[in-house]
């Protein structure tokens, strides 16, 4: 009898628990709903997404380092490399993160013909073909297909074998990428020593160092790779950034999070070796509906039972609780070592 009902009062609990549980989610969902409706007013108001026209160049703005917000999504620079790239200026930051990487190259006079560009943990990127679309010799490498590491980005879809797969008929004639596109194997955590010579003008990262396994790990390639630049090259990164610089973070798995605090150290190591970040601009005072409004799971290339939301704004999120968003880092290459 007892037994009986104490299981009847577990029971109960369970399902109020489950019950709560479910709830939560379709209160996320109801949050999500509410946000990706104000986005879709914004985009049908030509503030952004497909409706916004691009404008006729590009627009300089001194860049510098940078944390990813709404106000850019809607500003002429974004939209410019938007409308280069073929792509929306949705409210979501790897739209901010290809666009970042472009404003900072051609802010610094990287995007003529002839210069000569490194990118690292390339996957399938736009970037490598549309760079050559401008005239500039890139080398794009990935993890080797052997190594074990790169077994998640395959499946994902994330990693490219060779050069073919970076072909973008759209952004480059097909003379021009053979000529000035080639494809390696690298390891960000071993870069080969022929890339660190100094041979090129610049390099970039999109949203790649924080899988390197720790922070540390993430901070040493980018020091690391500063090897590759010729004196006065130009580095560009982006990876994610933790809003809450006072709490703590992921500091070590497959997706590490990075503070303001870390950026600072980074800095602080660039400078000893000779080398500037450019100052980190974290948006401390936006104040923009979207860059306060942290997006919850499932996210837009999730799936759910209620169907997906493809306009959701994605500028902020949340990992394992944090909220997070992506930064963008420019660094300039020192003089040449004695």
């Amino acid at each position: 009898m007892v037994l009986a009902r104490l299981g009847r009062l577990f029971g109960r609990r369970h399902a109020r628990a489950a019950a709560a549980a479910r709830e939560a989610a379709l209160l996320r969902w109801d949050v999500k709903v509410l946000a990706t409706e104000l986005a879709r007013r914004r985009y049908a108001e030509g503030l952004a997404g497909s409706g916004a026209a691009p404008p006729t160049g590009p627009t300089p703005i001194g860049l510098t380092s940078r944390v990813c917000r709404q106000a850019d999504i809607e500003h002429a620079w974004l939209r410019h490399w938007c409308g280069r790239l073929a792509m929306a200026p949705l409210y979501h930051r790897k739209v901010w993160e290809d666009a970042f990487v472009l404003q900072a190259l051609w802010e610094e006079d990287m995007l003529v013909p002839g210069r000569r560009g490194l990118g690292f943990a390339v996957g399938r990127e736009a970037l490598p073909a549309f760079l050559a679309g401008e005239g500039v010799s890139v080398v794009a490498t990935d993890l080797d297909a052997a190594d074990a590491r790169a077994r998640e980005w395959m499946q994902g879809g994330q990693h490219a074998e060779g050069r073919d797969p970076l072909f973008q008929p759209h952004l480059v004639a097909p003379e021009a990428f053979a000529a000035l596109v080639s494809h390696r194997a690298a390891d960000m955590s071993a870069i080969p020593a022929d890339l660190l010579r100094g041979g090129f003008d610049f390099i970039w990262s999109v949203c790649a160092l924080e899988h390197l396994g720790t922070l540390e790990a993430g901070l040493d390639f980018v020091v690391a790779a500063m090897r590759c630049l010729r004196p006065g090259g130009v580095a560009v990164h982006t990876t994610e950034f933790n809003l809450d610089s006072a709490g703590g973070t992921i500091g070590r798995g497959p997706t590490v999070l990075f503070q303001r605090r870390h950026l600072e150290r980074l800095a602080a190591r660039l400078a000893a070796a000779g080398h500037a970040m450019l100052p980190i601009d974290d948006a401390a005072e936006a104040a923009e509906l979207f860059d306060r409004f942290v997006d919850l799971p499932p996210f837009p290339h999730e799936a759910s039972a209620l169907g997906p939301l493809h306009a959701a704004p994605h500028l902020r999120l949340a990992l394992e609780g944090y909220p997070v968003t992506s930064v963008g880092i420019v660094a300039r290459a020192g003089p040449a070592p004695p």
